[in-house]
């Protein structure tokens, strides 16, 4: 067992990269498509039924085992360490993204499915005791997959990005293909060839690394429309800006926040329109609205404090720092009247004993499973805990047009929790017809006089927001629930149908 230690170590190696393609491919995907429970569960299945294929494969690799071994290494290494790369590529210059992803599923779970019954034969010719050896084998495995599963997310996304930690674990699998070239020469034919190739692909998978930011810049190049001016990878979320003259763009991990040419539209509607209904405008909620915009229009009413939640610090910050943001949102970050809290929005409505006149829900759209949990009955009756008895909510809630059901779906399950609920809605042109959800615990009404300064908004056309055409309504919608997210579905739908 001694002379084979070094063997047992690549398996520790080997599951740790194969755990953390997996992950790899479902973000990517979830990033690039949406739906991430269909993502992760395509991938997780189709992950492991190639792996079945590759042991059954295997049985067919009758000699040289040495020299299949360190083939499927550098199989891996190579699939593996490409992957965020081959997708996004995929993504920008294919119709068929989804065949891609597949293909490369199927190819790399292959290869992983190759490696431990390949190893087992190895050592079990000259392992004196069966039992212990394939024990040890399978142990190292568990352990290798636990550190990737645990390391990716805490680690290597949130700190590297997707194709620098593709390129990382590409990297392991080929420097596990060097250490057994060299530590096991003797077993192996041409091993000086081998040397050579697996010395060259570390040099070019290390290389991919060392310059992922650069790939990240051509890619991101192809990805929006206008000039990147700015990408980062935070622990939560994937922030570009970008821009096109006056035109500034703000995405969070693929889709548009707003667009500097029309947001004050969108602001104001979310803004003014709940606070002419609140009777007290003295403490206001904002769950979400790290952008600053929303906070930006609070500050109009001179009597009003602002309490902003939102989970992502890095988020505050850019938008504190960046000049063509901070611009934008007049340094709103800035105020003195503004308290900050980075924390999950639904923690923070559990734990907290504060009582607010005016909630505003200014939350990205409920397309995975963390952000459904901020639009369920539940959420909204922590909402209503934490308001005021003649407070307002107001929910942005999608598109009315585009997204009609995932629309109605919110408004239902906010009416689940005895709110008087008013929908209304209007045209932000980068958005298309957006619509928001006002709610109270007592009966809302139809006078709405804005008293500070807008852009969009005057006594003309407020009434205008709260009537819906025939085709922005749906009927016999469900609740949505942490037992049962049929909003995630609903919107799915949507997306799909406006691809």
């Amino acid at each position: 067992m001694k002379k084979y230690r070094l063997l047992m170590l690549t398996t520790l190696i080997i599951s740790g990269c194969s755990i953390c393609y997996e992950l790899i491919i479902s973000a990517v995907s979830s990033y690039l498509v949406g739906d991430s429970t269909l993502q992760y569960s395509v991938t997780i299945g189709l992950y492991m039924s190639a792996m079945g294929l590759g042991s059954f494969i295997s049985k067919y690799m009758k000699k040289d085992l040495f020299n299949w071994f360190v083939i499927v290494e550098i199989g891996v290494g190579v699939m593996g360490g490409a992957s965020s790369l081959i997708l996004f590529l995929a993504n920008l210059y294919l119709e068929q993204y989804q065949l891609v992803m597949y293909l490369e599923i199927i190819i790399i779970g292959t290869f992983v499915g190759v490696e431990i019954p390949l190893l087992t034969r190895i050592i079990e010719n000259d392992a004196e005791n069966l039992r212990i050896t394939i024990s040890s084998i399978f142990s190292f495995d568990y352990i290798g997959g636990l550190i990737g599963s645990i390391a990716f997310p805490l680690l290597l996304l949130p700190h590297l990005g997707y194709f620098s930690t593709a390129f990382l674990m590409g990297s392991m699998n080929i420097l596990a293909a060097i250490l057994i070239v060299f530590k096991y020469s003797d077993r192996i034919k041409k091993a000086v060839v081998f040397r050579i190739s697996t010395i060259v692909l570390f040099i070019l998978m290390m290389f991919g690394a060392v310059f992922s930011e650069n790939i990240s810049d051509f890619i991101e190049g192809g990805l929006y429309r206008d000039r990147v001016v700015f990408s980062e990878q935070t622990p939560y979320q994937h922030i570009v800006i970008t821009k096109h003259k006056d035109d500034l763009r703000l995405f969070i991990d693929g889709n548009v926040q707003f667009c500097s040419l029309d947001e004050y539209r969108y602001h104001e509607a979310l803004v003014h329109i709940p606070m002419s209904q609140a009777a007290k405008k003295d403490r206001v909620l904002i769950l979400g609205g790290g952008d600053g915009m929303a906070v930006r229009e609070l500050l109009k009413y001179e009597e009003t404090q602002i309490t902003l939640v939102d989970l992502d610090a890095e988020m505050i910050r850019i938008c504190s720092e960046n000049k063509n943001i901070s611009e934008l949102n007049e340094n709103s970050l800035q105020s003195p009247r503004l308290t900050i809290i980075n924390d999950d929005a639904y923690r923070y409505l559990e734990e907290s004993d504060e009582i607010f006149d005016v909630i505003i829900v200014d939350l990205p759209d409920p397309n995975n499973e963390s952000l459904n949990k901020l639009y369920t009955n539940i959420f909204y009756r922590l909402c209503s805990n934490a308001l005021t008895d003649d407070g307002i909510l107001v929910v942005q809630s999608t598109s009315p047009y585009y997204a009609t059901e995932a629309f109605w779906c919110i408004n239902e399950t906010l009416e689940s929790e005895g709110f008087y609920v008013k929908p209304y809605h209007l045209q932000v042109p980068a958005f298309g017809d957006w619509g928001f959800n006002m709610a109270s615990k007592k009966e809302l009404g139809n006078d709405f006089e804005i008293t500070v300064h807008t852009r969009y908004l005057n006594e003309d056309n407020i009434d205008a927001l709260f009537a819906f055409g025939k085709d922005e309504m749906a009927d016999n919608v469900e609740i949505n629930s942490l037992s049962k997210p049929v909003l995630i579905q609903y919107y799915s739908e949507a997306v799909r149908n406006w691809e």
